[in-house]
């Protein structure tokens, strides 16, 4: 079964959130491509819609939008997606994912296009962060024991 992570994006507030799709919600993400809308429904979103704007593989390589299909390939690029270049006019081949998501790809990138009733950060659940944790009990220190002799 495919299962997917996606991070989603509001632009308005800044705000991105992670989920999981798994399953049926999954599915619904196969053979989509970089750009197509998708209804917030699919997972557990209502009245949201999303924008799909990339996303990576299982190896880490990144989704293009300008290779068409479900397919990994090594193409020349000078900028753009899946390079950094420092210096203008420089080519370098590089291996990116094409546009259409498919069973391999690990990572889904979403913008919000719609929103729906309540704000996205009390739909998502809470996820905690590095300070909010709870103060974990301080454990009794053991006593030194004296040996008799």
């Amino acid at each position: 079964m495919a299962e997917f992570k996606l991070s989603i994006g509001d632009p308005k507030s800044g705000k991105t959130i992670q989920i999981e799709a798994k399953d049926e919600s999954a599915i619904g993400f196969l053979n989509k491509k970089i750009g197509d809308k998708v209804k917030g429904e699919l997972v557990d979103k209502p009245g949201y819609e999303f924008e799909i704007t990339g996303g990576s593989d299982y190896c880490g390589f990144p989704m293009r939008k300008d290779l068409e299909g479900p397919i990994r390939k090594k193409i020349m690029i000078t900028q753009g997606v899946g390079i950094r270049n420092k210096d203008h006019g420089i080519r370098k081949r590089k291996t990116v994912c094409g546009n259409t998501v498919h069973e391999k790809i690990s990572l889904i990138s979403l913008k919000v296009v719609k929103i729906g009733k309540k704000p996205l950060v009390e739909v998502a659940p809470e996820t905690p962060v590095e300070g909010d944790a709870p103060a974990a009990e301080k454990k009794e220190e053991a006593k030194p024991t004296t040996k008799k002799e």
